[in-house]
């Protein structure tokens, strides 16, 4: 049997509620800021949710021509512009070869700013006015594709839609297509601009949301005592995945090596957790299986934890099953959704970077908002202050989503 081609991550890009680039969002991220206030999008008088995690000032004709702006969705504007830095930061030249170059993008959601618009103006002005732009600036896909046509990529194009999970996702399948030898470079990440009427209303019904209106900052505070809900997000991240030998065949800039995937299936409820931890454990042990490295060696966890009272507990529950003894014993675990929100299709992506960060800088993250402990939630989870780690080699980045999809993924030193 060949051997298996190694993956290592030369570029990346981000537009975070911390800032419209990696170096921005992960500074601030270190600091311990915040990305949550007064939501700017909408008039939010009449919702139970007044705040929200939005980008800030976030200007889409600085990466795209303002004609093409004008007929895409926020969320593939806003992955244009993460993939724009990520092309910079490698020094890729895709021309060279389109089609051994690639894109893996996902979304949970698509197009909702759109999908609202052509609403709005079907029930007020009738169907003839609809424009013919609605439909491909909603659909799912559109991310993906609009990162293809706008750098050139002809390789494979794919677009996960796994909700919470679909970042993670994305990028294991592009480390898989790249191990197997279909393509050489991967452009993967996700996206999601999910801060609309429709996104506050329907999950504040669900009874997810924080609201806390009178204390945005302090709203998701992720394994907290007194967590009452996530926070709504919106971002976008890509990362360049690169065979190892053509990486350094042109001298590229390695921030480290992407070594595992794992996934799975709860098959137990639309929204909550697997109650025995079980399926998600597995995503993770399968990851470990991938990469070739023992629990104990994983130094740092980018758990996905959200602020909410069941999925923070359930999380908790699932490292140790996947870690063991290790879970307690040196194993630092932060969640960065208390400074970034939940970016929902974008979080894996969002996290990838931060995890891939962690490994460079060898610093944990802090999980910020960390006051009160919870009895069930007992493990390090590095709080309000970011950690010096200066043996961190191995980290794991966990995604789990709606419907049940776990996702999980290992970055190393580069070596």
């Amino acid at each position: 049997m060949a051997e298996r081609r190694r993956v290592v991550i030369t570029g990346l890009g981000m537009v975070s509620p911390l800032g419209n680039d990696v170096h921005t969002s992960w500074s601030r991220l270190l600091a311990g800021d915040s990305g949550a206030a007064t939501i700017t999008a909408f008039d939010h008088t009449d919702y139970n949710v007044h705040f929200a995690c939005e980008l800030k000032d976030f200007d889409p004709t600085n990466w795209i021509d303002r004609k093409a702006a004008r007929r895409m969705d926020r969320f593939a504007q806003m992955i244009i512009a993460a993939a724009r830095q990520a092309e910079e930061d490698s020094g890729v030249d895709i021309s060279e070869a389109p089609d051994r170059y690639g894109a893996s993008i996902a979304t949970g959601i698509g197009g909702l700013h759109s999908y609202q618009e052509c609403y709005h103006v079907l029930l007020t002005k009738g169907p003839d006015r609809v424009s013919p732009f609605s439909i491909p600036s909603i659909i799912p896909n559109m991310g993906a594709g609009w990162v293809s046509i706008e750098l050139g990529t002809k390789g494979p194009l794919m677009s996960e839609c796994t909700a919470c999970a679909a970042s993670n996702m994305a990028i294991g399948d592009a480390l898989d297509m790249i191990r197997a030898g279909r393509v050489d470079v991967m452009f993967a990440g996700g996206t999601e601009a999910p801060i609309t009427e429709v996104g506050i209303a329907g999950f504040d019904a669900m009874r997810a949301l924080s609201r806390r209106n009178d204390d945005p900052e302090h709203a998701s505070r992720p394994f907290d005592n007194e967590r009452d809900g996530l926070v709504m997000g919106e971002a976008a991240a890509v990362l360049v995945l690169e065979e190892l030998e053509r990486a350094q065949a042109r001298g590229a800039k390695i921030y480290g090596e992407l070594v595992g995937y794992g996934m799975s299936s709860d098959a137990a409820h639309m929204t909550e957790p697997d109650p025995t931890g079980e399926s998600p454990a597995r995503a993770m042990t399968m990851a470990l299986d991938d990469a070739g490295v023992e629990p104990s060696e994983i130094g740092y966890v980018n758990a996905h934890a959200t602020s909410t009272p069941l999925g923070d507990t359930a999380e908790t529950r699932v490292i140790k099953n996947a870690f063991g003894a290790h879970a307690k014993n040196g194993l630092a675990v932060s969640s960065t959704k208390g400074a970034t929100g939940h970016c929902f299709g974008a979080a894996g992506a969002v996290e990838a970077v931060f995890t891939t960060m962690a490994i460079v800088d060898k610093k944990a993250p802090p999980t910020i908002n960390y006051d009160e402990p919870d009895p069930e939630c007992d493990l390090d989870y590095v709080p309000n202050t970011a950690r010096d780690l200066p043996e961190l080699n191995v980290a794991m980045s966990n995604s789990f989503g709606f419907g049940g999809h776990n996702a999980s993924l290992v970055v190393r030193s580069f070596e």
